[in-house]
């Protein structure tokens, strides 16, 4: 009897964690959604409002500066609010290890571009262009992770990879010469610009995801410490390019001119939805990944058939759903036949969605677990 009731418990036990793994999962996948569809949406909304235009550059420093206090923070938390112990924690593993500090700088100046161009590309195109073209950060993934990581691709893979790059050539048929029936679209706006910014973010986001990647391999450091490191390179590089880009506008009107209460939301949302993800994405599989990103397109653009007046037809349904097939496609699984090289790597193939979303649960594989306490 007892027996028998210790493994009734098992297994009610077993079934309640199930149950509540089940549904993290599709929370998971709605934080996903929401935090994919909501920031191209945001920006695009801020940056086409009537009236005096924040700085962009201003926005990247803020928002990587609240990166690196929330990582502090949970720093602080991991060490039980021992304040002594975090800073010579935090200035051995910064300082001291300043070799290991310095790896980040490439990574860093890369996202900080990235986030510029983001911002550049987002003014300039219909948010369902840009989400749709954004994918091809998939493809550049792929393409470095074969080339710098000797990493292997299925047959599957390499044909979603063909099909994202057919969705997006037939978006960009579609609306060459084709401007958003919006009043708020202003002659400002400039499609071509777009287009180049948000490819060379697909570049440089492509690149820097592998690089960095490849930094985490063999490197036994806390995720919350990497995040810091970046942030601290990010937030002097941002400065410089605001200092460059707008640095006599800054000294006349101030860092902060033009914030408005959306776009404190737009920088939150930057700032911490990379985080957010981060966290949540381990309760779900790349599966779900996929089915997110492709549910994100879609919202995306009925919500600027809505805000923005965007005009979808035949030819761009057509081409986001080859988008949308390609990204789930991806995201499948390797099949049981795939060698053990690269079945070992098959978890780690799927490109980050951005530069935080995918390498959480990736580190915590590769460092060595604490030690127990």
């Amino acid at each position: 009897m007892a027996a028998e009731s210790q493994s009734r418990a098992a297994e009610e036990k077993t079934s309640g964690r199930s149950d509540v793994n089940k549904k993290l999962k599709y929370i998971s996948l709605a934080v996903l959604v929401v935090q994919n569809a909501s920031l191209i949406l945001s920006i695009r909304y801020v940056r086409t409002l009537p009236g005096d235009r924040f700085f962009t550059t201003s926005a990247v420093v803020m928002a990587e500066v609240l990166k690196v206090l929330t990582c502090l923070l949970i720093i602080l938390l991991q060490r039980r609010f021992h304040l002594k112990d975090t800073v010579y924690f935090l200035v051995d593993s910064i300082l001291f290890q300043y070799k290991d500090t310095l790896k980040l700088a490439v990574p860093s100046l890369i996202y900080t571009l990235q986030n510029n161009l983001q911002y550049v590309a987002i003014s300039n195109l219909p948010a369902a262009t840009f989400q749709v073209t954004y994918q091809l950060k998939i493809l550049t993934t792929a393409l470095f992770s074969v080339t710098m990581l000797r990493k292997s691709l299925s047959r599957v893979q390499w044909l979603s990879l063909l099909l994202l790059f057919a969705g997006v050539a037939v978006v960009q048929m579609e609306q060459e010469g084709k401007k958003e029936a919006s009043s708020a679209a202003s002659s400002t706006q400039n499609y071509t610009v777009g287009l180049v910014a948000v490819v060379i973010s697909c570049l440089s986001s492509g690149f820097a995801g592998v690089y960095f990647e490849k930094i985490l391999k063999g490197s036994a450091a806390s995720v919350w410490v990497r995040n810091v490191q970046l942030g601290i390179f990010g937030t002097a590089l941002g400065a410089v390019a605001l200092w460059w880009q707008d640095g006599g506008a800054v000294v006349e009107r101030g860092v902060l001119f033009g914030y408005t209460g959306a776009v404190w939301c737009v920088v939150l949302n930057q700032a911490f939805g990379g985080l957010l993800v981060a966290v949540v994405v381990k309760y779900a599989d790349n599966i779900l990944k996929g089915f997110a990103t492709s549910l994100s397109i879609v919202v995306s653009t009925v919500t600027s058939v809505y805000l923005f007046g965007f005009q979808v037809d035949l030819l761009f349904t057509a081409g986001a759903g080859l988008v949308i097939g390609a990204v789930y496609m991806y995201s499948l699984p390797k099949g049981p036949s795939s060698s053990s090289s690269s079945s070992s790597s098959a978890s780690s193939v799927t490109p980050p969605t951005t530069e935080l979303e995918a390498f959480l649960p990736k580190a915590q594989r590769l460092v060595a677990p604490p030690p127990p306490s």
